[in-house]
């Protein structure tokens, strides 16, 4: 599987090769803001499988650096330094990401009323709980 995507403007674009590790869905609030929507989309994928051209900007959350374009604001990615996963925003690929199902939801306790749990998906009131080594 290889993936495409970028931003609005183009001056940011990435290749993924390869199907993500995890895919789910965040409620939370800056994930509400940065979408504009009730919720984000995202997957996680191995850094070293992202092909990443252009220029980012950065601003720091408690996940990590969100990195989005400088030129048309477009949000793309985040992933904390020295990291070896990056979380993709999966509207920003080229073609729709209907075979990327969400496996997990994050801060369901401020999903919308109205939005049904997603069937099959770990639910997890705050964070994922860290893998246990």
């Amino acid at each position: 599987m290889m993936l495409t995507g970028g931003c609005n403007c183009g001056e940011v674009r990435y290749e993924i090769d390869g199907a993500p590790l995890r895919t789910g869905l965040c409620h939370c609030a800056t994930c509400r803001r940065q979408s504009g929507s009730a919720f984000s989309f995202f997957a996680i994928w191995p850094r070293a499988r992202v092909t990443l051209s252009g220029e980012l900007a950065c601003w720091q959350v408690r996940a990590g650096g969100e990195r989005f374009c400088p030129r048309c604001g477009s949000q793309l990615f985040c992933w904390e330094e020295g990291s070896d996963e990056i979380e993709v925003k999966l509207g920003t690929l080229d073609e729709p990401p209907s075979a990327l199902v969400p496996s997990y939801e994050l801060w369901t306790i401020r999903r919308e009323p109205w939005l049904a749990p997603q069937q099959g998906a770990e639910q997890h009131a705050k964070d994922r709980p860290a893998p246990e080594d």
